[in-house]
Parts: structure tokens; C-alpha cells; sequence
């Protein structure tokens, strides 16, 4: 059979696209949500065999707008500290740090499902990574949904199927105007309390918040979001970051992305999570990535 040049490309591209990667260099510019995904994502990666290098130009709760007022204050002055909150370091000085194969990009997530927010941030964004990292391809962090029995700001009209729903179309809308490929994350907590196998997040019935003694802590069952805390003698909630469940989901997801790889099966499980589920996070984590 005779092939001409461009399905010699096609079938080329094809096979790139499944090839196995063995080493990638990503740097992250988000916020807390990105921390969480990059936590175990070393670990899951060393215990593949594979390498990364992994740098996070990480702010809590920063937007797009911020990291582009942190980068307009490194501009005007490069000696402004306002121009140099990653550690000390600037956005600038972190895109040219390595020849970068990945950048991620994500909103901070009370303003994911408000497509609003993004542009012209993003956009401006966007631009100087690649002014900066030209060589890296720009890829959209999706933000996952707050836990059901988060208060969502006091609205009624709200909850986390909704936000889901929402933060998908915007972050969809984002990767429609760039043709940028999406990291799946928010789709792989959403897959994971429709599974059969981890389900909907199980609150504890008898645990009422307000007569809670320290150190007693709500005996719940299948959350991926870090929830009860004692902080000293102040009982803390946090419905919105991912606990080592849904931190180790996440690396599994970022794993599988970048290294066009398998999680299933692999040997690395966080203290705190047991073997049989992580091994339920993989089978997720591998269908989120392959499901049409």
C-alpha cells in the first residue's frame, strides 16, 4: 500500500500522540488547587520510572488578574517585591528558568464557573507565557466542584453539581477559544462520586459542628476535599481543597496527561490512603482520561 506524505504525518502524529514520555518539565501558574495537584504527582511519577521537573509559580487563591498585576509591577520596576511573590521570584524569571515542555493555567475557583472573570486576564496571560516559554505547550488546569455540604456563599440556588457543570463550560469555553487541551480534574472528582466503586461523598449524621469536642473529629466516608480540621482549639472546615484522596486522584490524572502513561497498577500510595483505594482512584483517574 502506497502513502502519501501527509498520511505518513497523520500516522506519525497518531503514534506521537500515544507514545510513552519518560521525562517532561511543567510549571504551574495557579494557587492552592494547583499545590494540590502536584503533591504526590513526583511520588507517582518516580514509582513509574519516569522523571519531572516541577515548579509551581503558586499564590493562594490567586486569579488571573493578580498573577498579571504581580507580572505589570515586575515590568514597571524589576526590583518591586510586588513583581516577585513566587518565592521571591518573578512569573518572568520562572518561564525562563527551564526550556518548559508544559505550562498550566488555571481561574481560581470561586470564579471558575464565572467565565466572566477570565478574559482580558487570560488572555494577557497567556501572551507572556508565550513571549516567554515559547517552546511550551499551554495546557488548562480544570478546577474541581466543593464539597456538597459546602455553604456556596449562602445560596440556595447552588450546589455542587451546579458549580461542576458550570466551571466545565467555562473552562471548555477557554480551550474552544485557544485550542488548548484540558487536565481533566474537576471530570475525575465528578467521575469518581458517580462510580460505583468510591460514590458520593458520606457525611457523618451524628456530627454536629457546633458541640464538637476537640479532638473529635466527623466520621465521613468517600470525600476527596480536606473537610474537619482542629486548628488549636478552633475547629476549622475546608470544603474546597482536596484531601490526600483527592490530591492523589489529581496526580494520577496530571500523571497519565503528561506521560501518556497508565496509572493502573502503579506502587506509590500516600500515607493515609489505603491500597484498595488508590487502586479505585487509579481506575477513575485512567477512565477520566479515556472516556469519549
Amino acid at each position: 500500500m502506497k502513502y502519501t506524505g501527509l498520511t505518513l504525518s497523520l500516522l506519525f502524529a497518531a503514534c506521537a500522540a500515544t507514545a510513552e514520555v519518560k521525562f517532561v518539565k511543567v510549571l504551574s501558574v495557579g494557587n492552592s488547587f494547583s499545590r494540590n495537584a502536584h503533591h504526590y504527582l513526583p511520588q507517582i511519577t518516580e514509582a513509574a520510572g519516569c522523571r519531572i521537573v516541577l515548579k509551581n509559580a503558586y499564590i493562594g487563591g490567586c486569579d488571573f488578574e493578580r498573577h498579571m498585576r504581580h507580572v505589570d509591577a515586575f515590568e514597571a520596576n524589576p526590583q518591586d517585591k510586588e513583581g516577585k511573590p513566587y518565592e521571591g521570584k518573578s512569573l518572568r524569571e520562572l518561564l525562563q528558568m527551564e526550556e518548559w515542555n508544559y505550562v498550566t493555567i488555571q481561574q481560581a475557583s470561586p470564579k471558575s464557573f464565572k467565565f466572566e472573570t477570565f478574559h482580558p486576564h487570560v488572555d494577557r496571560l497567556i501572551a507572556y507565557i508565550k513571549k516567554y516559554a515559547p517552546k511550551a505547550e499551554i495546557v488548562i488546569h480544570q478546577t474541581w466542584a466543593y464539597r456538597s455540604d459546602h455553604p456556596f456563599w449562602g445560596r440556595t440556588d447552588f450546589n455542587d453539581d451546579i458549580m461542576y457543570t458550570q466551571l466545565k463550560e467555562t473552562y471548555g469555553k477557554l480551550a474552544q477559544e485557544t485550542g488548548f487541551r484540558i487536565i481533566p480534574c474537576g471530570d475525575a472528582f465528578a467521575l469518581a462520586k458517580a462510580s460505583k466503586d468510591w460514590g458520593p461523598f458520606i457525611p457523618d449524621p451524628n456530627f454536629k459542628r457546633e458541640t464538637a469536642v476537640k479532638p473529635n473529629l466527623p466520621k465521613e466516608k468517600r470525600s476527596l476535599h480536606a473537610g474537619y480540621a482542629w486548628k488549636g482549639d478552633t475547629l476549622s472546615f475546608d470544603g474546597f481543597h482536596a484531601n490526600t484522596a483527592g490530591e492523589y486522584l489529581q496526580g494520577c490524572v496530571w500523571f497519565e496527561f503528561f506521560f501518556k502513561k497508565s496509572c493502573l497498577g502503579n506502587t506509590f500510595t500516600p500515607k493515609g490512603l489505603n491500597t484498595e483505594d488508590a487502586l479505585i482512584l487509579q481506575e477513575i483517574a485512567h477512565q477520566t482520561l479515556h472516556q469519549k
